[in-house]
């Protein structure tokens, strides 16, 4: 039987999932791959470099509703300070953003 590497609840728990709302989205200059986010988690903003430029055009962002982790270490990524990381789906060729199927409030916590 295959090991798997299990996390505990405990460690799950530590991660905020919130809902974003995008407000703005442009390229990072100098990267084929990162787009900048500007995102409303309703009480706050938030910048967020995603690597997505290759699946995502910044006008089809705008105004789409994603989910990402709040409570990540903020990092610079090209110059630019992250503030968290988007959630999406991939196999390789394709991505999929993660998004709610009913309309809900920027910044509502995943649980």
């Amino acid at each position: 039987m295959e090991e798997k590497n299990y996390v505990g609840i405990e460690d799950f728990l530590k991660l905020d999932l919130r809902l974003a709302k995008v407000l703005n989205a442009e390229r990072v200059e100098g990267s084929e791959k990162l787009l900048k986010l500007t995102l409303s988690l309703g009480d706050e903003e938030r910048t967020v470099v995603a690597g997505i430029a290759k699946f995502y055009s910044p006008e089809e962002l705008v105004g789409k509703k994603i989910l990402i982790v709040t409570n990540l270490k903020p990092r610079k990524i090209f110059g630019i300070e992250s503030q968290g990381m988007i959630l999406a789906l991939s196999d390789g060729e394709k991505m999929s953003l993660l998004v709610p199927d009913r309309d809900i409030e920027e910044g509502s916590k995943a649980s």
